[in-house]
């Protein structure tokens, strides 16, 4: 099937383009937002060609399709739409499903979200070029005074040296403040100056970066209904870069430098001290983790980690997840007689290498449910084998086979992999699970 068709199967199936108020994407999935939630035709919907499987989230329906796949097909599915009758803009029922779907725990991850997100394909780019000069120098160390080299290393380390600045735009703006402000005020922080002052450039990394974001937002707000009209454009960017980074500098960074040690210190610590112990519950534990959104919380400690020690211990640790789905969904392709799961299985097991274990989650364990524990028992057994070395990795948004070249250790990060593939097999094997018919 073509993307467009595709998309039409889809709008039918979702009650017709009159019944879907919105229609947007992640990396994976089409996200619609729709008038009646009765009209969904999920199970036909499982059946079309490059759908993995769905997911119900409440004020949004999910259809997994992959990457690449879900942005393409969400284009189709809006180019069709653009074309419908005018319908009404169904401002009131979405105003509804989003003050229903507002909890703080929610609007605090659609934050983080909001603001490391959009850094997610520079670090992924960075990070491999990053990893390919490694691996390049130990094979062959001569390399290293190749003018090439030099240059790469400068694209690889081009994310993390301006991140402050990319963290500080994009936290004021997910702060109501103008973008801008958030990155001058990242950029005072972070100015190599400060060290003729006697202070520390960068205290406190990007956790001092989001609190001085937010609190210039917070005050230019304030300052827009005080100043009049005809000196606002003036006098509130100045008096906002004023007092926010007087207060970054003289409190912000002593705080943020005091929370980012702690969180550095406890997540190094637990798994030094713990080891195999703790990394085989966090991995183990991941998979509902990702399920109910919660490790979007985990990205900007990734982030800060990178800054204090150049790698996350944590990642290679929690990618052992999707590792042991890998396993627990080839148990599955061999167990198995129904031949779409096999075609299922066998569409999302090349992209859950590479580490986009959505369509594997919804497509293929969590609705047969046991291997969905196989899956996070086989990841338990490859977080075990990275806590015990300690392997850390200088990049995110990116996980499984790929990861390992950005890795401070390829050959265990490798080990840890092929023990999550054979543990998440074996457990899914010994568990079982009912076959569905045909």
């Amino acid at each position: 099937m073509t993307n467009e068709e595709i998309a039409q199967a889809l709008i039918k199936n979702l009650g017709g383009a009159e019944n879907i108020l919105t229609a947007g994407n992640c990396m994976t999935r089409l996200r619609v937002q729709l008038s009646d939630k009765s009209k969904i035709a999920a199970d036909a919907i499982k059946k079309i060609e490059g759908v993995s499987g769905t997911y119900d989230a409440g004020a949004e329906f999910q259809i997994i399709l992959g990457p690449g796949k879900a942005t393409n097909v969400t284009n189709a599915v809006n180019e069709i739409l653009n074309k419908r009758p005018q319908i009404g803009d169904g401002k009131a029922l979405r105003e509804e499903i989003k003050a229903k779907n507002a909890t703080p725990a929610k609007l605090f991850l659609k934050k983080i979200a909001g603001i490391f997100t959009p850094l997610i394909p520079g670090f992924i780019a960075c990070g491999l070029i990053t990893g390919v000069i490694g691996v390049a120098l130990k094979i062959s160390p001569e390399l290293a005074d190749s003018q090439t080299i030099k240059l790469l290393s400068i694209f690889g380390n081009a994310v993390f040296w301006g991140m402050n600045l990319f963290v500080g735009y994009n936290a004021a703006k997910v702060f109501g403040g103008t973008p801008i402000l958030g990155g001058v005020l990242a950029a005072i922080m972070t100015h190599p100056a400060l060290s003729d002052l006697g202070l520390v450039p960068g205290r406190g990394g990007i956790i001092s970066v989001v609190l001085v974001a937010a609190l210039g937002a917070w005050l230019e707000s304030k300052l827009h209904k005080i100043i009049p009209e005809m000196f606002d454009l003036f006098l509130t960017p100045l008096i906002t870069v004023l007092i926010s980074g007087a207060a970054a500098i003289f409190i912000l960074q002593p705080v943020g430098g005091t929370i980012s040690e702690t969180i550095g210190n406890l997540a190094t610590g637990a798994i030094a001290s713990g080891g195999a112990a703790v990394g085989f519950v966090l991995a183990g534990m991941w998979l509902p983790l990702v399920m109910f959104g919660v490790h979007q919380a985990l990205t900007p400690i990734h982030v800060d980690l990178i800054s204090q020690y150049g790698v996350t211990i944590l990642l290679p640790i929690l990618a052992m997840a999707g590792a042991g789905q890998v396993g627990a969904s080839i148990a599955v392709y061999f167990k198995t007689k129904n031949k779409f799961l096999k075609k299922t299985v066998a569409s999302a097991l090349p992209v859950g290498i590479m580490g986009i274990g959505e369509p594997l989650i919804y497509g293929v364990t969590f609705p047969l449910g046991k291997p969905f524990i196989g899956a996070c028992i086989g990841g338990a057994f490859g977080g075990a084998v990275q806590a015990s070395f300690m392997v850390g990795a200088a990049t995110l948004g990116i996980s499984g086979l790929p990861l390992a070249a950005t890795t401070n250790n390829i050959p265990v990060y490798l080990i840890g992999v092929v023990v999550s593939y054979v543990a998440g097999f074996a457990a899914t094997w010994i568990l079982g699970f009912e076959d569905p018919a045909e």
